[in-house]
């Protein structure tokens, strides 16, 4: 566990021991069958609904980002940095 500005970012590891001990002490049954049902739940990728982008998509977004670029509209990577420490 770290403090970064006044947000105190813990390990992974520490919040799965948070985690665990969290569930361990849970005693609503209910609440467990939702937490299994997000766990085992299909990914997204193996959803029906999902679309692959085609070619056209894919040189229409190119295109834009790229007249975005050249208008100047885009965030530099130290902007997007201090913008992640209010998050």
């Amino acid at each position: 566990m770290y403090f970064c500005g006044k947000v105190v970012v813990m390990d992974l590891q520490t919040r799965k021991l948070n985690l665990i001990t969290y569930l361990s002490q849970i005693q609503d049954e209910s609440f467990i069958d939702k937490i299994e049902e997000i766990l085992y739940k299909k990914s997204p990728i193996e959803d029906v609904s999902f679309k692959p982008f085609t070619q056209e998509d894919l040189i229409q977004r190119i295109k834009s980002s790229e007249r975005d670029f050249a208008e100047g509209k885009f965030k530099t990577q130290e902007e997007l940095e201090t913008l992640s420490l209010n998050w």
